[in-house]
């Protein structure tokens, strides 16, 4: 009943925007972005995927649903309605940026990969201008998608360093590892537990924090492992309570191949966390050579084939060797490569070139 309401609701919104949208109006000059979505987080509340970009971007740039001058796409949260959107920035030459993460590729998304791909690419043509947000996500959708119409850079994603710092003083417990984000694919919990086992063979004290949603349940391999008074589930968390969560741990396990730019990685570099992870996607890009380990593994789109648990523990205790040093270069390559203001300012500036400039939009 509560999931039908919340539809219901859902509906009524988008229903009352599309009232106003095609109403008579009178356009006023000045950038007025639209992030698909009648709803953006509100600063501090839980996020995923796209919408933590639209969170971040709304302390300048207001979600404004019915009167916009420029419309905001992520890929990873295409708004349900978004070919008549498309067709309504046409029409009023509004411009159109899109934010390209990921693509779907037969090793996580199967039989559904063209499915999802066919509004990935109907975002992506349609933009006046692309953000990709790593090499790897660029090279990626040329794969799958074909070459954008519009202009494009890489942008990466960026976090305010000034609410993820690191903690005054490490954890004196441990040493923990923590699993961050959202345990999408099941191989991700798994490989992690696996991964936990080897250290804590070595390191009687490690412990291991778990957080975000997890599409397969944990107890059953916590109990076959015997490492259940070992491991906490963290679950969600809001974004204003990220940084304390981070700060409990001594470094980032990452598990997920082929991540186009997790911002997980970049909010636990900004407190101080060296991260492992298996060494393909965007996190190659930003994690670099000094703050962390990347395990090698093989590399395709037809299946994900993730590193051995053996190889990445064996990453874990090397880095736990010399934390010192990887947790300053994590901090020091956070600041200087993925700040927020600079982030934020790119895109003040490429929402007031789109909208004063002559539209050449693509065909």
């Amino acid at each position: 009943m509560w999931i039908d309401r919340a539809r219901a609701g859902r509906y009524l919104c988008a229903g009352w925007r599309w009232a106003r949208l095609l109403a008579p109006r009178h356009t006023a000059s000045g950038v007025r972005v639209f992030y698909g979505h009648d709803l953006v987080p509100a600063e501090g509340e839980p996020v995923a995927g796209g919408t933590a970009k639209f969170q971040r971007l709304a302390r300048r740039f207001p979600n404004s649903s019915t009167d916009f001058s420029l419309l905001y796409l992520g890929s990873t949260s295409l708004p349900r309605d978004l070919g008549p959107l498309l067709r309504l920035a046409r029409r009023r030459e509004i411009p159109v940026v899109v934010n390209q993460d990921g693509v779907a590729y037969p090793g996580w998304a199967g039989e559904a990969t063209e499915e999802l791909n066919a509004r990935y690419r109907r975002a992506l043509q349609a933009a006046d201008h692309v953000l990709f947000q790593s090499q790897f996500s660029k090279d990626s959708s040329d794969l799958f998608l074909g070459e954008p119409a519009g202009r494009w850079e890489v942008l990466y994603n960026a976090v305010d360093v000034d609410h993820f710092t690191p903690a005054a003083t490490a954890p004196t417990d441990g040493p923990v590892l923590l699993l961050g984000g959202d345990q999408t694919q099941a191989y991700r919990l798994e490989l992690a537990l696996r991964t936990f086992v080897l250290v804590l063979e070595r390191n009687p004290a490690a412990r291991l924090l778990v957080a975000g949603r997890l599409v397969s349940p944990a107890e059953p391999l916590l109990e076959e492992l015997g490492i259940r008074d070992r491991v906490e589930l963290v679950g969600r968390y809001a974004q204003r309570d990220a940084p304390n969560l981070i700060r409990r741990a001594h470094l980032l396990l990452h598990t997920k191949v082929n991540d186009p730019c997790p911002s997980a990685v970049i909010e636990a570099m900004a407190c101080g966390l060296p991260v492992v992870y298996p060494a393909s996607g965007g996190t190659v890009e930003l994690v670099g050579d000094e703050a962390g380990i990347g395990v090698p593994h093989p590399e395709g789109w037809e299946r994900d084939e993730p590193p051995s648990p053996e190889a990445l523990a064996d990453a874990v205790l090397q880095v736990l060797a010399a934390r010192p040093a990887y947790s300053a270069a994590a901090r020091e390559r956070a600041v200087e490569r993925f700040s927020l203001e600079p982030w934020l300012d790119r895109h003040a500036e490429l929402f007031t070139e789109l909208t004063r400039r002559p539209r050449s939009r693509p065909s």
